[in-house]
């Protein structure tokens, strides 16, 4: 068998093609959350999916090995977009931050991230997000999560929980106790794997006193409800993290006022792989999907390598992962047909048109394009026909 033919029916790793009822239900999602958003004021754009690897690509926090690279003809680097958050920075440093702020800007797009291997992992998905730019307040990060919970809520999810860290929190701890910034990333990177049962291993591998090794275990004892902000000065030194604490605090006050704070837990062991995150940041879980569905967060310091100073906050949600957590997606509306012969074509026209109308889908068929009427006729709810000299009903 020649390579043509071998791969004629493959796709390349990690993507995968979207049939009729999947692509309905996201279609369906998608627009009750792009509704949402836009009523509170964030408006949509589109960024190219190609962008210059030193730009975005290097802006991006995703992994160099994860990205998609091409030259064009100029022999300059492109990526495909790995995520959403650097292309709208982009976009936002070039030609909108001079007009007015805050900006209020909002996304849904396919992004693109190269597997190494078969997992069951999509190296292409579709995020749907937005992005709070230009203010630097606490109630730039609850009316994000409050849309966020919203949003999800539109989209017909009812069960969900959003995790809520700052990373300033996590960091002061570690330097405080690991004196430096690669002791710190070691326990970070176990963090981000929920390998909870390393990072204890590790601690207790390090040269440190019993009460610091206490410490750092005690971190993973911080997730829970608002006495949990409570639990966390214990384990601060003087005026160490509590910017971070007060922040969260005042975010939990925020949030009650929305009203969301029942959907609110809070993590404080909780990192991101997105390397540009500041401050407040959150994942988002639901119906016992093994990945967060979502996260977002503050990233105060991204514009910086756009030449632009701006304080900046959001979410991506993965829309994937959200229908997995919706559960099997309703049936397509019924789909009705017309089948028509020459003669009597004009009226099956006309019958269409008013079906149509009236929002009922109908394909219209001449009936000497099929080959098996019993199978074809199968597929649709209703068929009409429109045959010889008078209508025939079945």
């Amino acid at each position: 068998m020649s390579v043509t033919k071998l791969f004629m029916f493959e796709k390349p790793l990690g993507m995968r093609d979207t049939l009729p009822v999947l692509y309905e239900a996201k279609m369906n999602t998608r627009n009750r959350m792009m509704k949402e958003i836009q009523g509170w004021g964030f408006q949509f754009l589109e960024t190219p999916a190609l962008e210059y690897y030193e730009t975005v690509g290097e802006a991006s926090a995703i992994l160099d090995q994860q990205l998609f690279k091409l030259l064009d003809q100029q022999g300059h680097t492109l990526v495909l977009r790995p995520d959403m958050t650097a292309p709208i920075a982009r976009v936002a440093a070039a030609k909108l931050l001079k007009q007015h702020s805050p900006l209020r800007l909002a996304y849904s797009a396919n992004v693109y991230r190269a597997q190494q291997r078969e997992g069951g992992r999509p190296a292409e998905f579709e995020q749907i997000g937005v992005e709070c730019i230009g203010d630097p307040t606490i109630s730039a990060d609850a009316e994000t999560i409050t849309l966020l919970a919203s949003a999800l809520e539109k989209a017909g999810l009812q069960h969900f929980q959003i995790s809520l860290g700052h990373i300033g929190f996590v960091q002061d701890v570690f330097i405080n106790i690991l004196g430096n910034e690669e002791r710190a990333s070691i326990c970070r990177k176990f963090l981000y794997e929920k390998n909870y049962v390393g990072y204890r291993e590790h601690v207790k591998s390090l040269p440190l006193s019993s009460i610091d090794k206490g410490r750092l275990l005690q971190l993973l004892t911080l997730r829970g409800r608002e006495n949990v902000l409570e639990k966390a000065e214990g384990l601060l030194e003087e005026n160490q993290g509590k910017q971070a604490l007060n922040q969260l605090k005042e975010l939990w006050q925020q949030l009650k006022e929305y009203d969301v704070e029942h959907f609110v837990t809070f993590d404080l062991t909780l990192v991101s792989h997105m390397s540009y995150y500041t401050g407040i940041l959150f994942e988002i879980y639901a119906n016992n999907i093994g990945f967060p569905i979502g996260n977002g967060g503050r990233y105060d310091r991204l514009f910086e390598k756009f030449g632009w100073n701006s304080p900046a906050t959001g979410f991506a949600i993965r829309i994937d992962r959200l229908l997995e957590a919706l559960g099997e997606p309703e049936s397509l509306q019924p789909i009705s047909c017309i089948l028509f012969s020459l003669e009597r074509k004009k009226e099956a026209i006309l019958t269409a048109k008013e079906m149509r109308s009236e929002g009922k889908r109908v394909v219209l068929q001449d009936i000497n394009g099929v080959s098996d009427l019993d199978l074809f006729t199968k597929s649709y709810a209703q068929v009409e026909y429109f045959l010889g000299t008078r209508k025939e009903e079945s």
